[in-house]
């Protein structure tokens, strides 16, 4: 016996909307936002300003799919009406860390007196600014900015020393 899942997702009226297939093109006043579903095997509508994403199926996993494509259109529509914003903090005992933006990549030197320096990749159209000992990540997909973020902790991962002593690093503290 097959169920159809269904979740529909509310569009906000300054939000246009353009589906061609599985591909759902988000346009509001932060910018434009495309996706392609297709992998996913569900079957997206748009009409009376909401978007219904249904699929056939037995179990959890068709239900989850629905779930799941129906909360990247909900990060989508606020991606493109408000943006996310993430920011993180520098942490340094000893030796004070110099972040700079470099086009694309962001640079991290001095991290523990290394002479090297740690290069973080900058995602999609995300924009990263560093003020003091902050790192302010912006921009209207979430998982560009996300991954940055993801980036710029992972160069200043340390391993092999106890986490609790060796606090240095760059960590989240906030997204928006």
């Amino acid at each position: 016996m097959h169920r159809i899942y269904e979740e529909s997702v509310e569009i906000p009226n300054d939000i246009k909307v353009s589906l061609n297939g599985s591909i759902v093109t988000l346009s509001g006043p932060k910018g434009t936002l495309t996706k392609d579903f297709s992998h996913t095997g569900v079957e997206i509508e748009y009409k009376e300003g909401k978007i219904f994403v249904r699929k056939k199926g037995k179990g959890r996993r068709p239900k989850a799919m629905v779930g799941t494509v129906s909360a990247h259109i909900r990060n989508m529509i606020k991606g493109v009406k408000e943006g996310h914003v993430y920011k993180m903090k520098i942490i340094y005992a000893h030796f004070p860390i110099s972040v700079k933006v470099i086009g694309n990549e962001v640079h991290i030197e001095n991290f523990m007196g290394e002479r090297a320096k740690r290069i973080a990749k900058i995602i999609g159209d995300t924009k990263v600014s560093v003020h003091g000992d902050e790192i302010i990540i912006e921009g209207i997909d979430k998982e560009a900015v996300g991954q940055t973020a993801a980036n710029i902790h992972l160069a200043t991962h340390i391993k092999d020393r106890d986490p609790r002593v060796f606090q240095d690093g760059i960590y989240i503290v906030e997204k928006r």
